[in-house]
């Protein structure tokens, strides 16, 4: 499974409006409010804050990756914003987040769900990839951002 096929343009925001974690993860999980793949949108926000409460998500770099299980989803569904001024995450190196992307799967699609997180990671590892989205400006840009990011790294099953 690719990104590009679960992260969409309308489920990016070029410049989130969130002060907070809370805030920031609230505003992309609102993104799925008419979603017909989310049953629950209560039951996924209150999923993804649990998992941020057992251990940060900011895994460093400026990027996070808040994520959770949950049965309120039907399918994978992804979602991605951008900071134009860094939030504290309580970051693993300490260092404040701008690039945050969600992802929520179902319960019981460990093994889909554990290899985009793991994707996605690898994505972000490259400075140049977090420096280009950094810099653009539109959803669509930052879209298209993803899908040459994967082309160059992926050979997709």
């Amino acid at each position: 499974m690719k990104v590009s096929e679960i992260l969409q343009p309308d489920k990016i925001i070029p410049s989130l409006k969130g002060r907070s974690k809370t805030e920031v993860i609230n505003e992309l999980v609102d993104l799925f409010k008419d979603d017909e793949r989310v049953k629950d949108l209560e039951g996924v926000r209150e999923a993804v804050h649990e998992r941020e409460k057992i251990m940060s998500t900011g895994v460093g770099k400026g990027f996070a990756i808040p994520h959770a299980k949950s049965n309120g989803v039907n399918d994978i569904i992804a979602a991605f914003g951008k900071l134009d001024e860094p939030i504290d995450f309580q970051a693993l190196d300490g260092q404040p987040v701008n690039l945050v992307f969600l992802l929520v799967g179902k319960e019981n699609l460990v093994g889909p769900h554990i290899k985009l997180l793991s994707r996605i990671s690898r994505m972000m590892n490259n400075e140049e990839f977090r420096e280009n989205l950094s810099k653009a400006r539109t959803a669509e840009e930052i879209y298209n951002l993803f899908v040459e990011e994967e082309k160059q790294y992926f050979e997709i099953n």
